[in-house]
């Protein structure tokens, strides 16, 4: 076998992340060396690889479900945004430029070519790649310059899935409608169509089924069953209340609550992932002051837009809220951008190009803005624990004084600190955890949970829903064989937006 497909869907979170993270576990317990792959992928939550590369974290969740160490290759374009019209471009885990909704269209020419080689290179090395899509393949707007969808199926000759949220409702319209605003050339790689996220018996699906088959000619490869605790590690905050699977019932006594300020930039939020796997934690996301006042740890998670989301959080009172838990020394983590704002003074002239900026005082810090990124994955030791984690930060910040934590700062009750990942680590994260709830005087006591356990579960889920549910038969058939040959067209096709303006 050498091979690849694309997973598609009708929408944004349809569910393409997860099928092609199923499938990639699937064939890896078959004997197939497998490899996911992202053209392109908008998100604000990356990982950083061993060599120092930032690509997006579902890729690197897909690459572990695979069982191999993720590179750049299986991300070679990532859109940070920074804003509602411009966004960081990331080429082979290296940024390269800021770009506008409109300039991105001229230099998607730039890494047309960097897509199609990290494809190629990856097929060269890898029996089966399964490439996921982005957003829907039938955004007619974008269709002329696409590397990510059916631009790249069509450079690359690949077989495509759609996939459909059928929880959303309307997912037959949304299928056909996905073939029928095809151009026949695209239409010739829609193999079939995956139904996900379905409550009840299939066999109602029947008839619709059938129709669908009727009308295009094309198979539905499966029908995949919504499944309480299926959690991956998420492209964006559309899927911000996804459940992580049950772990157990609480140790202690008391409950443990953590607030987590939903920034309009917010990043990297599957650092407090962790927390919500944590029997007695209950995570919440908040985007306003009252609903910090029982929160025993409040977590200012990364951001891409740090000067920004500071203004946000001033403009909506969640900056005087924290001014004022810091000074009756309750517990605050930073991370990353929200370790940035608790500097007494933020020197911006990269991202929000505002200059000198007073940020929260709460600890005894300075940030500076450097064009170059930091990319790491750092090491260190806290709480008498080994702790590893990742940097991806503009921000360089100077520590007076305080005491050191995970190469940042802590005062009192407030810990910041650049790196994330840092909860993932099991004996740290215990420790924490068990300190907060002494400063809180809650009855609040730790879980023997490994983090990288209930990860690896989600992921065994993933697969055996590919395993259980879709014609794995018919998916190695596309994989061996390519796209089957006189699929037919379904009009009424693409229409012809030439010379029309954007």
């Amino acid at each position: 076998m050498s091979g690849a497909l694309l997973v598609a869907g009708t929408t944004s979170d349809a569910g393409k992340s997860m099928v092609t993270a199923g499938l990639c576990r699937w064939l890896a317990r078959q004997g197939v060396k497998v490899a996911p792959f992202k053209a392109q992928n908008m998100s604000l939550n990356s990982a950083v690889t061993r060599d120092g590369a930032e690509i997006g974290r579902a890729q690197a969740a897909q690459a572990a479900a695979a069982g191999i160490e993720p590179e750049a290759a299986m991300n070679p374009v990532l859109l940070k945004p920074g804003s509602d019209r411009h966004s960081q471009v990331v080429l082979l885990g290296r940024p390269i430029a800021e770009v506008s909704a409109l300039s991105y269209h001229e230099v998607k020419a730039r890494l047309r070519d960097a897509v199609l080689d990290s494809l190629a290179d990856l097929r060269s090395r890898y029996d089966a790649v399964i490439c996921e899509g982005a957003g829907s393949p039938t955004e007619i707007n974008l269709r002329a310059t696409d590397i990510a969808n059916l631009g790249l199926a069509r450079a690359a000759g690949l077989p495509t899935l759609v996939v459909g949220d059928i929880d959303r409702g309307g997912v037959f319209a949304a299928m056909f409608g996905t073939l029928a605003l095809l151009e026949p050339a695209d239409q010739a790689l829609i193999c079939g169509f995956v139904v996900n996220k379905f409550r009840g018996d299939p066999g109602l699906l029947g008839p619709g089924l059938a129709g669908l088959r009727q009308l295009t000619d094309r198979p539905v490869a499966g029908v995949l069953p919504w499944v309480r605790g299926l959690w991956l590690d998420l492209e964006d905050s559309l899927a911000l209340a996804a459940d992580l699977p049950a772990v157990g019932p609480p140790v202690g006594a008391d409950m443990l609550r953590v607030a987590v300020v939903r920034f309009p930039r917010i990043s990297n939020f599957t650092d407090v992932d962790p927390l919500v796997a944590e029997p007695g934690v209950a995570v919440r996301f908040v985007t306003r002051p009252e609903e910090l006042s029982d929160a025993d740890l409040v977590v200012l998670p990364g951001t891409r837009a740090t000067v920004s989301d500071l203004s946000w959080m001033r403009d909506n009172g969640i900056a005087d809220a924290i001014s004022r838990r810091a000074a009756a020394r309750q517990p605050v983590l930073g991370i990353c951008g929200g370790y940035q704002m608790l500097a007494g003074v933020i020197h911006d002239d990269v991202e929000s190009r505002q200059g000198k900026v007073t940020g929260l005082g709460v600890l005894p810090t300075a940030v500076h803005f450097a064009a170059e990124k930091v990319l790491g994955r750092p090491t260190g030791r806290a709480y008498d624990q080994d702790v590893d984690g990742y940097e991806i930060h503009h921000g360089r910040v100077s520590v007076s004084s305080g005491d050191s934590f995970l190469d940042g700062c802590r005062s009192d009750s407030v810990w910041g600190t650049s790196w994330h990942g840092i909860l993932e680590n099991d004996g740290f994260r215990r420790c924490f955890l068990a300190e907060v709830a002494a400063v809180a005087n809650r009855r609040f006591v730790p879980a023997e949970v490994s983090f990288s356990a209930v990860r690896q579960r989600s992921l065994d889920i993933a697969g055996d829903l590919v395993a259980d549910n879709l014609d794995t038969g018919y998916v190695l058939r596309l994989l061996e064989a390519g796209p089957p040959a006189g699929l037919p067209f379904v009009p009424p096709g693409a229409p012809d937006l030439e010379g029309e303006s954007p």
